[in-house]
């Protein structure tokens, strides 16, 4: 491996620290030596990178990435790449492994992306030997990456290991099954055990159930990571569920895109926070991240009652006159009962504010991509309700959808958060591929260019060396990660420079697919993936580990 030489740069060093001008010498993977400018010989590298007018900081660690799918089809990750990632950590909800147990399709409670023709021929037939957690991190490592890679294990994955897609309370065995699945994948290196707790069938775990699943993570160190089981009224006490099963199990705890979803429970927000904050106080590990917009992105399916989706029969419980029509009566009843136990997800952030993303149904993509639902609605003659049910009747699939339901003041408010951390909760993908099958999340393109650009450099939200931070070191010390997250010798030589005059994210929401611009350089494992704005094509993306592996 060659050694490189950046000169000039302005450091930020990963730590929050003020910048400071300082040389930066990687040789082979490591961070050779920060100096004062002029002290390392330009004879010392192959490579030298005049870094003047840019900043140089650690490569940025997304704690919530969705790339599963994406690296499968295309290991650059160049939507992430140009945003400065250089290490993406996997596994909300669901993993491809471990494959075994009660799980029939390993693909079958996939949220987002899906694999088609060929590609999914070809991986469907290696997942299935994906009996261990390791066995898929291994083979995507071996398939080659741009990014380093890792993940917790999918919290909906261990419940269908070991209670297939049913509803009800997990016995004795069947809870065994789940917690020596849980432990072979902690070994295997899974940095803890990943829930989201409004998608079937993870949402059927009772408080019990996760707390025993969460001693087995807490004995190996590990993490309990939770999209919470709710984002909108309820989520004081979804919160206070959370702080429990971390407090019973002795587990560490964070929470995903931490938001107050839906107008009705944007006041929560400070309420949450302090909560969050005094717990900490008392001694229990808790922390959140969170990424940089006030729309949320996830299926049109999390809009009808969790029950229908039992035993994975949501298509057939939508083609079933009787069935269908409970489900409408309760999301009806949901509009006007504010106790009603189903929280509705499109009524929360209200119809005019569901973007509908993504379908399989080739001729409703051509009628409704990038259409809000009450546009859809209209089209179709029909109430909010019924629309919901025709679209995902007649698309046979969960429809990505986004909702843009938050409050940008509580985004400000999240910010000065010191315990917040960033997340783009998207996968990394290229244009050329993904424009044709619908839009995405402006996060999946835009999430550190937007933080760093609008609104620390633009509206002042942060000091550019927090917002570093809070992607870089803050995110390394939460996953254990010692060597990378900081620019210090001996570390790995993850590092970027950066424009801090034009970063900027350049994806909207009805117009996504546009890469990011600012971000200069990238190198992962001292190997240049990013040089001067275009992908090398190179793939030096090592798997990283939890505490547990062994």
């Amino acid at each position: 491996m060659t050694a490189t030489l950046i000169t000039n740069g302005r450091i930020m060093d990963g730590t929050g620290n003020p910048w400071f001008y300082a040389d930066v010498l990687l040789d082979g993977e490591e961070i050779a030596a920060i100096e004062p400018p002029g002290s390392i010989s330009p004879e010392r590298a192959e490579h030298n990178v005049d870094a003047t007018g840019l900043v140089v900081s650690p490569g940025f660690i997304d704690i919530q990435s969705h790339s599963i799918l994406p690296l499968l089809l295309d290991g650059r990750s160049l939507s992430k790449v140009t945003q400065g990632v250089t290490t993406e950590i996997m596994g909300e909800f669901w993993t491809p492994a471990p494959f075994g147990g009660r799980i029939v399709d390993p693909w079958a409670i996939a949220l987002v992306h899906r694999l088609e023709g060929d590609e999914k021929a070809k991986w469907d037939e290696q997942a299935r030997g994906w009996t261990r957690f390791g066995h898929w991190l291994r083979d995507l490592e071996d398939h080659g990456v741009s990014v380093n890679i890792g993940s917790f294990v999918g919290g909906g994955t261990i419940r269908e290991y070991g209670m297939g897609q049913m509803q009800g309370d997990a016995g004795p065995d069947e809870l065994a099954v789940m917690r020596a699945a849980t432990a072979e994948a902690m070994e295997d290196g899974a940095f803890g055990v990943a829930t989201a707790l409004i998608y079937p069938p993870g949402s059927y775990a009772a408080t019990a159930e996760l707390t025993a699943i969460m001693e087995v993570v807490a004995a190996y160190n590990g993490i309990h990571i939770t999209h919470m089981r709710s984002e909108g009224e309820r989520i004081l006490s979804a919160l206070e569920e959370t702080l429990k099963i971390g407090i019973d199990s002795g587990v560490i705890t964070e929470i995903y895109h931490l938001k107050a979803a839906g107008r009705p429970s944007w006041h929560h927000m400070p309420a949450v926070i302090d909560r969050i904050t005094a717990a900490r106080a008392q001694g229990i590990d808790v922390a959140a991240d969170m990424y940089p917009y006030r729309g949320s992105g996830t299926g049109l399916a999390a809009s009808v009652p969790q029950w229908a989706a039992e035993g994975g029969l949501l298509l057939r419980n939508l083609d079933d006159p009787i069935v269908s029509r409970r489900m409408l009566d309760e999301m009806d009843e949901a509009l006007v009962n504010p106790q009603s136990e189903f929280e509705h997800m499109a009524d929360r952030a209200g119809a005019e504010n569901v973007l509908l993303a993504e379908f399989a149904n080739p001729e409703l993509a051509e009628r409704y991509t990038g259409r809000t639902l009450v546009e859809v609605a209209t089209d179709l003659n029909m109430p909010m309700n019924e629309t919901i049910l025709w679209l995902l009747r007649n698309d046979r699939s969960q429809i990505f959808t986004m909702y843009l339901g938050m409050s940008e003041d509580n985004l400000q408010l999240q910010f000065q958060q010191e315990w917040i951390k960033w997340g783009t909760d998207a996968g990394g993908v290229d244009p050329s591929w993904m424009k044709p099958r619908g839009l995405v999340h402006p996060r999946a393109y835009g999430t550190y260019p937007r933080i760093l650009g609008h609104y620390t450099r633009d509206l002042g939200w942060l000091r550019p060396e927090d917002a570093v931070r809070k992607g870089t070191s803050a995110v390394a010390e939460r996953l254990g990660l010692r060597d990378r997250g900081t620019l210090r010798a001996g570390m790995k030589a993850d590092v970027i420079t950066w424009n801090p005059a034009t970063i900027i994210d350049k994806a909207e929401y009805t117009d996504p697919h546009h890469l990011s611009e600012g971000v200069i350089d990238v190198w992962v494992n001292g190997t240049h993936v990013l040089a001067d704005g275009a992908h090398t094509g190179a793939t030096p993306g090592q798997r990283v580990y939890g505490p547990g592996a062994k």
